[in-house]
């Protein structure tokens, strides 16, 4: 039986020419695992937002939504709470209590569970998590990673019969995203819960799903098996941002159906190569004048808390991309405030020479405070040629009438990062910048750093994107317990790596050693 039938389904906001969700005709399967990608703004959100009813943008839709069988519109709302858990991008933007414990009980409590039952559910769910040790602490302590496992057992404590996420993992670590993914896929192993999620990072959310559904300008363009459905899209644009062994299998002229998983694809690159191969070569990194330098800073947030940077040693040199990489809780955003000035530390000192500094925080939203998208543009009184090619490039052309806040989480990411630009600094800080990018634009995002630097500019990100700092960093560096493990350029820091390291070095690791991209993966097969 499926758990959502979509008959027909079209949706246009309020004031917009072209709808966001156009004829989608999907029936999603009971107890599998399906995930729903596309681009950015191509109307996954929207979509998910449509299965339930309380959660469903303001504007004209059409057609109809079943839930198991009966109109979505007439399952009243309390049982659409209980059978419809769902779980936001941003972890802060479901936590509503104070500790670990009172966040698990708020729902049971909100539905008018008898007390014996609700503490069963709790206890019942705080073990099958692992959460025994968090359970008494204050929400407030936790990470992104640990915040957004609370939102999850927070819905699954409520029994739900389909569990909803969009983009869950957007906010997480590497390895934070790799335990979170593995824990949906053993609630759907053993509970049998129906899971529908949005996903941009697809090197560990393919693999697990049962069914893939491609969107693009708001229609469903494939629907199948992913390792059928992702050579159905090879001349889309959203091909960029599946696995490298998807794209490797496909630039190769692979037959058949894909390797999606790292082993799956080391068995199809071993099979076209007899001998081993190691392309690595040491590269010495030729830097410019420091833009900055942070010497020996040590920064706790509160008196008697752990020192979150513990003697950090960093310079940024102008003309460079450099990339700070790092678990949840390493100290990485506290670098940007460091360097920003927003924090300040107890001991050691941030020296900037007297260069303009702008900075993109995690949340976008902090910077937004009108009401459209082209008013937030206009705030800083910029010429208006530039403004319009930075629109353009941006792809916020359909966008510059709605409210910022009704932007999808790449959407956001976009309209900040141009707020940013704007301002045109001398050294650029961006937090976790290309969260909620598809392929493409990152790949264009990718670009105009790199038009940044050659003008001189310093761009300094952190982020959990391996890929992308692979690709476009001059220089990357490894944060841990407050201070730099490692830093190199790109191919030396990555092919060193076993685990934190790129698709593409996992891929080839032992056949050809030193590849850290997919293009060079390819670019050694065929020759």
């Amino acid at each position: 039986m499926a758990a959502f039938e979509i008959r027909n389904l079209s949706f246009a906001y309020p004031n917009e020419n072209s709808p966001a969700l156009e004829h989608i005709d999907m029936d999603i399967p009971e107890g599998k695992i399906t995930l729903i990608c596309g681009a950015s703004g191509s109307g996954k959100s929207t979509l998910l937002r449509r299965l339930k009813t309380c959660l469903a943008d303001h504007g004209k839709a059409k057609g109809e939504v079943l839930l198991f069988g009966k109109a979505l519109g007439e399952v009243p709302e309390a049982e659409q709470a209980r059978r419809i858990g769902f779980v936001f991008q941003h972890p802060d933007d479901q936590i509503v209590t104070d500790k670990v414990f009172h966040e698990l009980a708020f729902g049971p409590e909100s539905l008018g569970w008898d007390q014996r039952k609700m503490r069963l559910a709790v206890a019942e769910m705080a073990s099958y998590f692992g959460l025994s040790e968090l359970f008494m602490k204050n929400v407030s302590e936790l990470s992104g990673g640990q915040k957004q496992l609370i939102n999850l057992a927070s819905v699954a404590v409520m029994r739900p019969d389909v569990l909803i996420l969009d983009e869950p993992t957007s906010q997480l670590d590497p390895i934070a995203a790799a335990d979170f993914l593995a824990t949906l896929r053993k609630l759907n192993e053993d509970l049998g819960l129906t899971v529908i999620l949005t996903e941009h990072r697809l090197e560990e959310a393919l693999p697990m799903a049962d069914m893939l559904a491609v969107l693009e300008n708001g229609r469903l363009i494939a629907y199948d098996e992913p390792r059928k459905a992702v050579m159905r899209i090879k001349n889309s644009d959203i091909f960029d941002s599946m696995p490298a062994a998807v794209r490797i299998f496909s630039a190769l002229g692979g037959k058949g159906d894909a390797p999606l998983t790292i082993g799956q694809g080391r068995a199809f690159i071993a099979s076209r190569i007899r001998n081993s191969v190691d392309i690595t070569r040491k590269i010495e990194y030729v830097h410019g004048d420091t833009a900055v330098e942070i010497k020996n800073c040590w920064f706790r947030y509160e008196r008697n808390a752990h020192d979150v940077l513990c003697g950090l040693e960093l310079k940024l040199y102008r003309g460079e991309i450099c990339a700070l990489l790092g678990g949840n809780g390493s100290g990485k955003s506290t670098s940007i405030a460091l360097i920003s000035g927003r924090l300040r530390p107890y001991r050691g000192k941030v020296k900037s020479n007297n260069a303009r500094i702008a900075a993109l925080p995690q949340d976008p939203r902090e910077l937004f405070a009108k009401d459209t998208v082209s008013e937030e543009l206009a705030e800083l009184g910029s010429d208006e040629t530039e403004t319009a090619r930075l629109v353009k490039f941006l792809e916020l052309e359909n966008l510059l009438e709605r409210h910022p806040f009704d932007l999808s989480g790449g959407e956001q990411q976009r309209l900040a990062l141009g707020k940013v630009l704007l301002t045109h600094p001398d050294v650029l800080l961006l937090d976790e910048p290309t969260k909620g990018m598809d392929g493409q634009l990152k790949r264009c995002f990718g670009e105009l750093l790199q038009k940044l630097r050659s003008e001189g500019k310093t761009v300094f990100l952190v982020s959990h994107d391996v890929e992308f700092c692979a690709r476009y960093a001059d220089r990357c560096a490894l944060l841990f317990r407050g201070e730099l493990a490692a830093e190199g350029a790109p191919r030396e820091f990555f092919s060193g790596n076993f685990f934190y390291t790129t698709s593409a070095a996992k891929l080839s690791r032992g056949v050809l050693d030193g590849a850290v991209l997919a293009e060079e993966v390819v670019e050694c097969l065929r020759q």
